[in-house]
Protein backbone atom coordinates (compact mmCIF):
# COMPACT_ATOMS: atom_id res chain seq x y z
CA UNK A 1 0.00 0.00 0.00
CA UNK A 2 2.98 2.22 0.13
CA UNK A 3 1.85 3.06 -3.40
CA UNK A 4 -0.64 5.23 -2.77
CA UNK A 5 1.93 7.52 -0.90
CA UNK A 6 4.28 7.28 -4.49
CA UNK A 7 1.09 8.51 -6.07
CA UNK A 8 0.52 11.13 -3.72
CA UNK A 9 4.26 12.33 -4.01
CA UNK A 10 4.18 12.14 -8.19
CA UNK A 11 1.05 14.31 -7.97
CA UNK A 12 2.57 16.91 -6.09
CA UNK A 13 6.10 16.86 -7.78
CA UNK A 14 7.26 16.92 -11.16
CA UNK A 15 8.63 13.68 -10.66
CA UNK A 16 8.84 10.01 -12.21
CA UNK A 17 7.34 6.58 -11.52
CA UNK A 18 10.81 4.99 -10.69
CA UNK A 19 11.54 8.49 -8.63
CA UNK A 20 8.58 8.38 -6.35
CA UNK A 21 8.78 4.46 -5.51
CA UNK A 22 12.32 5.23 -4.78
CA UNK A 23 11.76 7.96 -2.33
CA UNK A 24 9.19 5.45 -0.79
CA UNK A 25 11.19 2.00 -0.88
CA UNK A 26 12.72 3.34 2.76
CA UNK A 27 9.19 3.55 4.05
CA UNK A 28 6.98 1.10 6.15
CA UNK A 29 3.56 0.64 6.53
CA UNK A 30 1.67 0.01 10.13
CA UNK A 31 -2.10 -0.89 10.50
CA UNK A 32 -3.69 0.45 13.44
CA UNK A 33 -6.97 -0.87 15.19
CA UNK A 34 -10.22 0.80 15.65
CA UNK A 35 -9.30 3.05 19.23
CA UNK A 36 -6.27 2.47 19.53
CA UNK A 37 -3.50 5.40 19.98
CA UNK A 38 -0.90 6.17 17.76
CA UNK A 39 0.34 9.34 20.04
CA UNK A 40 -0.64 10.49 23.62
CA UNK A 41 0.24 13.82 25.31
CA UNK A 42 3.45 13.99 26.75
CA UNK A 43 4.82 10.92 24.10
CA UNK A 44 8.03 12.43 21.97
CA UNK A 45 7.12 10.26 18.71
CA UNK A 46 8.50 12.41 16.09
CA UNK A 47 6.90 10.06 13.03
CA UNK A 48 4.26 11.13 11.04
CA UNK A 49 1.34 9.33 9.14
CA UNK A 50 0.12 9.14 5.81
CA UNK A 51 -3.15 7.36 5.76
CA UNK A 52 -3.71 4.85 3.11
CA UNK A 53 -7.03 3.85 4.45
CA UNK A 54 -8.72 4.53 7.31
CA UNK A 55 -9.35 7.60 9.48
CA UNK A 56 -7.39 9.50 12.22
CA UNK A 57 -8.07 12.08 14.99
CA UNK A 58 -5.99 14.87 15.84
CA UNK A 59 -7.30 15.82 19.70
CA UNK A 60 -6.13 17.33 23.14
CA UNK A 61 -8.21 16.62 26.53
CA UNK A 62 -8.67 19.38 28.89
CA UNK A 63 -8.24 19.27 32.60
CA UNK A 64 -12.19 18.60 32.94
CA UNK A 65 -11.54 15.73 30.75
CA UNK A 66 -13.30 17.02 27.63
CA UNK A 67 -11.84 16.03 24.01
CA UNK A 68 -11.14 18.95 21.84
CA UNK A 69 -11.23 17.46 18.18
CA UNK A 70 -8.32 19.79 16.33
CA UNK A 71 -8.49 17.81 13.03
CA UNK A 72 -9.59 14.88 11.57
CA UNK A 73 -7.05 13.05 8.88
CA UNK A 74 -9.01 10.87 6.17
CA UNK A 75 -7.41 8.63 3.55
CA UNK A 76 -4.38 10.40 1.65
CA UNK A 77 -3.72 12.94 4.54
CA UNK A 78 -0.90 13.27 6.50
CA UNK A 79 -1.03 14.18 10.36
CA UNK A 80 1.62 14.61 12.14
CA UNK A 81 2.59 16.41 16.08
CA UNK A 82 4.71 19.57 15.15
CA UNK A 83 5.93 19.28 18.91
CA UNK A 84 7.76 16.26 18.24
CA UNK A 85 8.21 16.48 14.86
CA UNK A 86 10.24 19.78 14.76
CA UNK A 87 10.65 20.84 18.06
CA UNK A 88 11.56 17.57 20.19
CA UNK A 89 9.54 18.78 22.78
CA UNK A 90 6.71 16.60 24.65
CA UNK A 91 3.40 16.25 22.51
CA UNK A 92 0.00 17.91 24.27
CA UNK A 93 -1.95 16.14 21.86
CA UNK A 94 -3.53 12.93 21.52
CA UNK A 95 -4.12 10.74 18.12
CA UNK A 96 -6.18 7.36 17.74
CA UNK A 97 -8.02 5.60 15.07
CA UNK A 98 -11.75 6.21 14.22
CA UNK A 99 -11.47 3.34 12.07
CA UNK A 100 -9.29 0.24 11.44
CA UNK A 101 -6.75 2.11 9.30
CA UNK A 102 -2.96 1.71 7.73
CA UNK A 103 -0.95 4.33 7.71
CA UNK A 104 2.47 5.44 5.81
CA UNK A 105 5.16 5.82 9.15
CA UNK A 106 7.10 9.00 7.90
CA UNK A 107 10.00 9.22 10.35
CA UNK A 108 11.25 12.74 10.97
CA UNK A 109 14.46 12.40 8.58
CA UNK A 110 12.41 11.17 5.35
CA UNK A 111 12.53 14.89 3.43
CA UNK A 112 16.13 15.48 4.08
CA UNK A 113 17.25 11.86 3.30
CA UNK A 114 15.86 11.12 0.30
CA UNK A 115 16.22 14.94 -1.53
CA UNK A 116 19.26 13.29 -3.33
CA UNK A 117 16.73 11.39 -5.26
CA UNK A 118 14.58 13.97 -5.40
CA UNK A 119 15.55 17.51 -4.93
CA UNK A 120 11.69 18.54 -4.97
CA UNK A 121 10.58 16.89 -1.54
CA UNK A 122 11.99 19.97 0.57
CA UNK A 123 9.90 22.25 -1.76
CA UNK A 124 6.87 20.10 -1.44
CA UNK A 125 7.71 19.90 2.64
CA UNK A 126 7.33 23.35 3.13
CA UNK A 127 4.55 23.47 1.27
CA UNK A 128 2.86 21.23 3.41
CA UNK A 129 4.08 23.08 6.04
CA UNK A 130 2.50 26.20 4.82
CA UNK A 131 -0.98 24.47 4.09
CA UNK A 132 -1.16 23.50 7.84
CA UNK A 133 -0.41 26.45 8.95
CA UNK A 134 -3.40 28.20 6.81
CA UNK A 135 -5.84 25.14 7.58
CA UNK A 136 -4.91 26.17 11.34
CA UNK A 137 -5.39 29.85 10.43
CA UNK A 138 -8.89 29.04 9.05
CA UNK A 139 -9.92 26.44 11.68
CA UNK A 140 -9.11 29.40 13.74
CA UNK A 141 -11.28 31.83 12.03
CA UNK A 142 -14.17 29.92 11.80
CA UNK A 143 -13.97 29.02 15.51
CA UNK A 144 -13.84 32.59 16.69
CA UNK A 145 -16.16 34.20 14.50
CA UNK A 146 -18.25 31.95 12.49
CA UNK A 147 -22.06 30.86 13.30
CA UNK A 148 -21.91 27.11 14.12
CA UNK A 149 -24.41 26.67 10.70
CA UNK A 150 -21.53 28.24 9.11
CA UNK A 151 -18.91 25.95 10.89
CA UNK A 152 -21.23 22.67 10.05
CA UNK A 153 -21.32 24.00 6.53
CA UNK A 154 -17.33 24.49 6.57
CA UNK A 155 -16.83 20.68 8.09
CA UNK A 156 -18.92 19.21 5.05
CA UNK A 157 -17.08 21.24 2.29
CA UNK A 158 -13.58 20.28 3.94
CA UNK A 159 -14.72 16.34 4.81
CA UNK A 160 -17.02 15.96 2.37
CA UNK A 161 -17.23 12.07 3.11
CA UNK A 162 -16.84 11.99 7.10
CA UNK A 163 -20.58 13.26 8.15
CA UNK A 164 -21.32 8.94 8.19
CA UNK A 165 -17.86 8.25 9.05
CA UNK A 166 -17.71 9.64 12.36
CA UNK A 167 -19.88 9.91 15.60
CA UNK A 168 -22.04 13.12 16.12
CA UNK A 169 -20.56 13.68 18.97
CA UNK A 170 -16.91 14.19 17.64
CA UNK A 171 -18.05 16.24 14.64
CA UNK A 172 -19.36 18.47 17.16
CA UNK A 173 -16.49 18.51 19.44
CA UNK A 174 -14.33 19.57 16.13
CA UNK A 175 -17.03 22.37 15.30
CA UNK A 176 -16.76 23.59 19.21
CA UNK A 177 -20.55 23.29 19.98
CA UNK A 178 -22.68 20.86 21.95
CA UNK A 179 -23.98 17.49 20.13
CA UNK A 180 -27.13 19.17 20.98
CA UNK A 181 -26.84 22.70 19.06
CA UNK A 182 -25.50 20.33 16.05
CA UNK A 183 -28.59 18.10 16.39
CA UNK A 184 -30.19 21.92 15.74
CA UNK A 185 -27.98 22.81 13.27
CA UNK A 186 -28.96 19.84 11.30
CA UNK A 187 -32.15 20.27 11.54
CA UNK A 188 -32.48 23.72 10.59
CA UNK A 189 -30.96 22.46 7.35
CA UNK A 190 -33.02 20.30 6.71
CA UNK A 191 -36.06 22.28 6.76
CA UNK A 192 -34.26 24.52 4.04
CA UNK A 193 -34.11 21.42 2.27
CA UNK A 194 -30.18 21.37 2.60
CA UNK A 195 -28.60 18.02 0.98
Amino acid sequence: MLDKFAIYLRERLNITDEQAEQAVSCLKTKSIKKGQILLSAGDLKSDAYFINSGLLRYFSIDEKGKEHIIQFAPENWMLSDRDTTVFNEASVFYIDAIEDTEVVVVKKDFFPAIKNIVPEILELNILMLHNSIRFMQKRINMLLSASAEERYLNFIKLYPNLTLRVPQWMIASYLGITPESLSRVRKDLANKHFR
